[in-house]
């Protein structure tokens, strides 16, 4: 039976997940550590996952964030350690499927292959992208970025960002600290470029090159 969640999902993952077993965790949860060795691939049914890496110092820095019909861990089916940690931003639903589970099922349909590969090159290429926009750009040029390309158009021309994001997660999607990003969108805010509505950010058409 196919799991609540994964009906947007593709044919064979919504069968895999069938496959798996389902376990809910609680916001917060730590689901993998990076530097472990693991062989467990988690798809997402209900809720948000967050892999990211943090520093001895504190500074953490995240990768993506994840949905239903989305899944994490696959990097480390060949054996290696974990590449990155992830965490449950919210109380979340998960179809585990080891390895064994995996490797039967790609026996039996061999084009999830293909899927799995072509997942990993999409987020190989965005992290490609992000890599460079830590390189080439400024705090404010890299939180640009990041606000033009998670902000959706509405009727009214202005753009909108649902997804809730704290100055502290912003500050971990562009990788310096909080206080950095805290000052930058509070100017926006004074410059009537930026708006909360709600837990909600509302931006105008088009944001200032430069801050």
């Amino acid at each position: 039976m196919t799991p609540d969640g994964l009906s947007g999902a593709s044919e064979n993952l919504r069968e895999l997940a069938s496959r798996g077993v389902q376990r809910a965790y609680a916001k917060g949860r730590l689901l993998i550590e990076e530097g472990d060795v693991g062989d467990t691939l988690y798809i997402i049914v209900k809720g948000r996952l967050r892999a990211f890496s943090a520093a001895d110092n504190g500074r953490e820095i995240t990768y993506g964030t994840y949905g239903p019909g989305e899944y994490v861990g696959e990097l480390s089916l060949d054996g290696g350690p974990r590449s990155a940690s992830v965490e449950t931003l919210e109380r979340t639903t998960c179809a585990v499927v080891t390895r064994h589970t995996l490797e039967a099922f790609i026996a039996e349909r061999p084009a999830f292959a293909f899927e799995v590969i072509a997942k990993v090159i999409a987020r190989a290429r965005a992290a490609t992208v992000s890599a460079r926009q830590m390189a080439v750009n400024d705090v404010y040029g890299r939180l640009k970025y990041l606000l033009d390309s998670l902000a959706v158009v509405q009727p009214d021309g202005t753009r909108r960002i649902d997804e809730r994001m704290t100055h502290q997660a912003l500050a971990n999607l562009v990788g310096c600290d909080r206080a950095m990003v805290s000052r930058i969108m509070k100017g926006l805010e004074r410059g009537n470029y930026v708006r909360q509505d709600g837990s909600r950010w509302v931006l105008v058409p088009s944001l200032p090159p430069r801050w």
